[in-house]
């Protein structure tokens, strides 16, 4: 019958087999009549399809469960790896079901039109989360909801520094609630830093013991504004993707966490049974885009870059995308890609071609934007404070101070 288009109801399928001769074999007329009560209806078609995709990933649960017992049964693995194994799994089927979430394009039209009005009756206003640098935010009208922000840099270009900056100016002015993930500092570096920065005083003489008397009043307002700023650290080492995710998630629920910040991504531990390390970065780059979507938060991670600007070296030492270390996945999952610069790294406090001071000048570019512009801003970093302040001019760089 639906192969000739015929329309099927009790008529014409009794018709069909009686035609066929089938009429009693099938059942007769009273077990017919009694199928329509046992047929889903196109009315509740919705919620049908809701048990068999639930029921779907219901069977790849099982499916992924029978493998961990088994894997664990096996022997053949550490705890730790096998822990590893089960998180990669478990993911694989959360990734899988999300992907199963369809939305009709006329559920989605109306908002994405209010989106829009609003957009126009605060025009100028950032959109998403601040950075404090004015230029920068001007580029990108702040770290969008959901994407991946990639900021990297060759060592001592001050990517911790910088990210800080944000996490202070986020959480301190805007009242952001802010999760960083720090693989490479302990938390009590990352809290020395936060209060140097935002008190400015000198991080060396803090190091040495050879404070000031005029140091303690900042540091004692900066720990009173950072004591009161919606910031949680994590500094646990070789961290997962899943054991992050599952903490952030966690955060969002118990305090609505408006940013995530990574420092490192490099320093992540992808799964152990990864080919290379291109495709562990390229999993641990992917988790990280997958988290900001899930949250529907920026997520700011930082990232080492190849020695390739070196090796260039003289004026094509400015990062390019290439230069991004180890996959080239973590330019295609970003959806913002900044690259910090300092040729007074290289080059000391003088221009050696123009003769001119360069000291504390800093170039922040932005290399890809998804849904924006390019370009160069620049910045001027306070070596002493290890913060980033915005560039007005070579004789009066502002001081984004508070209070």
């Amino acid at each position: 019958l639906t192969e000739r288009g015929d329309v099927i109801d009790p008529v014409t399928l009794r018709d069909e087999l009686v035609r066929r001769g089938d009429l009693d074999r099938a059942g007769g007329m009273e077990y017919i009549g009694a199928l329509i009560d046992v047929v889903p209806t196109a009315a509740n078609i919705d919620y049908h399809a809701r048990i068999v995709r639930d029921k779907a990933v219901l069977r790849r649960l099982i499916e992924a469960a029978t493998a961990i017992i088994q894997d664990a049964y096996d022997g053949r693995t550490t705890s730790a790896e096998l822990l590893d194994n089960a998180e990669h799994r478990v993911f694989q089927v959360a990734q899988l079901k999300r992907a199963e979430e369809f939305i009709r394009l006329k559920e989605l039209i109306w908002p994405t039109m209010e989106r829009i009005e609003q957009l126009h009756t605060t025009q100028g206003a950032l959109t998403g989360v601040a950075s404090g640098f004015t230029d920068l935010d001007r580029l990108t009208a702040g770290f969008q909801r959901g994407d991946l922000i990639i900021l990297a840099a060759r060592p001592s270009m001050g990517k911790t520094a910088l990210a800080l900056n944000v996490v202070q100016h986020a959480a301190i002015e805007h009242n952001v609630p802010v999760a960083i993930f720090s693989l490479e500092m302990s938390k009590e570096q990352l809290v020395q830093r936060l209060l140097c920065s935002e008190g400015l005083v000198d991080a060396q003489r803090l190091r040495r013991g050879q404070l000031r008397d005029d140091d303690y009043p900042k540091l004692a307002r900066a720990a009173g504004l950072l004591g009161t700023a919606p910031i949680w650290i994590d500094d646990s080492a070789m961290l997962t993707p899943l054991a992050m995710r599952s903490k952030a998630r966690r955060l969002k629920a118990e305090h609505d966490i408006g940013m995530v910040v990574v420092d490192y991504l490099q320093m992540m531990q992808g799964p152990t049974d990864s080919e290379s390390r291109q495709q562990e970065i390229s999993f641990i780059s992917r988790s990280l885009k997958a988290l900001a979507k899930e949250l529907d938060v920026p997520v700011l991670a930082l990232s080492q870059l190849s020695r390739a600007p070196e090796q260039r070296g003289g004026e094509h030492r400015r990062p390019q995308l290439s230069d991004l270390r180890e996959s080239g996945a973590i330019e295609q999952d970003a959806d913002v890609v900044c690259f910090i610069f300092r040729q007074e790294f290289y080059d000391g406090p003088v221009d050696p071609k123009t003769n001119e001071s360069i000291e504390g000048l800093a170039e922040l570019s932005v290399g890809k934007q998804r849904n924006g512009p390019t370009g160069t801003v620049k910045l001027v970093f306070k070596k002493e404070y290890t913060r980033f302040d915005n560039y007005t001019s070579r004789e009066a760089p502002t001081e984004a101070s508070r209070g």
